[in-house]
């Protein structure tokens, strides 16, 4: 195959390339590689004109041109608002900067903290359980066998007077020795002897209502060392007499701390406010104690508990 020789274009003498052609002022330049353009650009304008017969568009003037929200006030509205609510002068606001005056009146908005990730599984957050009543300890293993050692003691008591149990009196003997002993209405004290001491003891074991259950044998036992403390007078204190209040102490004192330190989780009051953080309502409940058996001594047996004490000799 023999090459073709080049052939030169027609009506270009010698061989040579014609010049292209001026093209007329205003005459839409296509695109060599699209035999039907889509676009066309006029040198007369600077915007996009689509075909000859549509024009070209406007600038946009407005905020619907721009695509913003109407409802979005704009810098300017925004400074003037700022220069009429601080009092300022036109004349001082447009001297003044306007990104300090406008970061001056911004307002300060509060943003909610968020709250730290739980745990995963296997995993320990030591200072939640700080922060938080996890960390008890021995505390309510504590409270229980205070619980026991209170509300069995008093149970005992109670099955002594009631039923004559465990070589007690029972419920006659109980009645006489309450009459003995110069209380009046001796059948109404008996019943609230044994009731505060019974039903007392077992609700403090179980630790249900536990500020009522220890108020109540508070103001048993209340009622018992002013009654003992009574007979004779003076400090009636050592257990090894007839009428000593050493044991009877000691059993007020630990029904009182039972009020104030509440029964513990190991209790059925372990979902109450009272089983581990009793507050107001427990001083309250000890208070009413102090108080109930104050009036029932006055009101059963009458006279001065304290004769012979101090000031009271």
């Amino acid at each position: 195959m023999t090459e073709k020789p080049n052939e030169p274009s027609t009506g270009a003498p010698g061989g040579e390339t014609p010049a292209t052609a001026p093209r007329p002022v205003g005459e839409p330049v296509r695109s060599p590689y699209d035999s039907a353009p889509t676009e066309q650009f006029t040198t007369s304008g600077s915007l996009p004109a689509f075909s000859k017969d549509q024009p070209a568009k406007d600038l946009p003037r407005t905020d619907e041109d721009l695509g913003l929200d109407p409802e979005v006030p704009v810098y300017s509205a925004v400074r003037e608002e700022i220069t009429a609510s601080s009092g300022a002068s036109p004349a001082n606001a447009a001297a003044a900067s306007e990104p300090a005056a406008v970061d001056a009146a911004a307002p300060t908005y509060a943003f909610a903290s968020i709250p730290p990730a739980p745990p995963g599984p296997g995993e320990s957050n030591g200072r939640l359980r700080r922060r938080g009543d996890d960390r008890r300890g021995t505390l309510d293993l504590g409270l229980l066998l205070l619980r026991l050692m209170i509300g069995g003691t008093f149970i005992y008591h109670g099955l002594q007077k009631l039923t004559g149990w465990f070589n007690g009196p029972g419920l006659e003997g109980t009645r006489d020795m309450m009459e003995s002993g110069g209380w009046k209405h001796a059948d109404i004290a008996a019943s609230l002897l044994m009731v505060g001491e019974l039903g007392g003891g077992i609700l403090i074991v179980l630790g249900l209502a536990t500020p009522l259950a220890a108020g109540a044998v508070l103001a048993v036992i209340l009622d018992a060392w002013m009654w003992k403390q009574g007979m004779i007078p003076g400090v009636q204190y050592n257990a090894g007499t007839k009428s000593g209040v050493e044991i009877d102490s000691i059993l007020a004192g630990a029904a009182a701390a039972l009020i104030l330190t509440g029964p513990g989780r190991l209790s059925l009051d372990r979902n109450r406010g009272w089983a581990t953080r009793p507050f107001l309502g427990s001083l309250a409940a000890l208070v009413a104690a102090i108080a109930a058996a104050i009036a029932t001594y006055i009101y059963l047996h009458g006279g001065n508990p304290l004769t012979g004490i101090g000031p009271f000799a």
